[in-house]
Formats: structure tokens, sequence, C-alpha cells
């Protein structure tokens, strides 16, 4: 596992930057979606909901990049590239619910549809690059 350069750790821990998250189709095409993400204990992760492209893409062992922008400043980013290293249902609620903490700043994710069910998805950094 790899540790992100100290200077991009703002856009981990401090700032409402968005991911761009970029996975690989069963087809071997690329796919790229924006997603809110927390950054604990060396570990990035995304939530999602089950039949979503990414749920399908994000599994166990699969390679993922994602590039975090600055929103202050477009121009400066963090690239990590890594592999998913977990993925499960068991706190994905809460999950999502402090995600949307962070983003919306409301206690409860307002976008849930009726019989959604969240994935949590732990992904494992190998390797971390920024660029100012």
């Amino acid at each position: 596992m790899v540790t992100p350069p100290d200077a991009y750790l703002d856009l981990l821990q401090d700032k409402k930057a968005f991911a761009s998250i970029a996975t690989v189709m069963s087809d071997g095409s690329p796919q790229v979606t924006p997603v809110w993400f927390d950054y604990t204990g060396g570990i990035v992760r995304v939530n999602t909901a089950k039949g979503r492209v990414k749920a399908k893409t994000l599994t166990q062992g699969a390679p993922v990049a994602l590039a975090i922008i600055d929103p202050d400043n477009p121009y400066r980013y963090l690239q990590i590239r890594g592999k998913v290293r977990s993925v499960t249902e068991q706190g994905a609620d809460a999950h999502i619910d402090s995600l949307a903490k962070k983003y919306l700043g409301v206690d409860t994710y307002p976008y849930r549809q009726p019989g959604e069910e969240r994935l949590s998805i732990e992904i494992e950094p190998i390797s971390a690059s920024g660029m100012n």
C-alpha cells in the first residue's frame, strides 16, 4: 500500500473534492464516473448502489484509478491507482450517510431509492502522484 504525497492530503481529508473513478468494463473498455469518497487509514472508500455500473466493475481485486481535482484550483490534482480491497453491504448505509454529511451537510443521504441496497468499496492505493 502506498501513501499519497503529504502535499495532497488536503484533497483526501479536508476538501469536498470529487473523484473521477475509472474502472474496466467486462469487455475491456474503460468507464469513468464522478464519485464522493473518503479516506481513512490509508484506504479510499466509495459507495454505490447494487445494480449500477460501478457495482459491476468495482469487484474485489479489480484495478481502479482515481483523479481527485482540487475544487479551488482545477490544475492541481492527485492521481491514485489501486485495486479494490473489499466490497461490503455491512455499514454501507452509514457510509453513504457520512458522505452526505461531508458533501451536502445533511445527516442522511437524501437520494436513496426504495429498496436500494448500498455497497461500500475500499480501494487500496498502489501508486499516487500529484500535479500542481
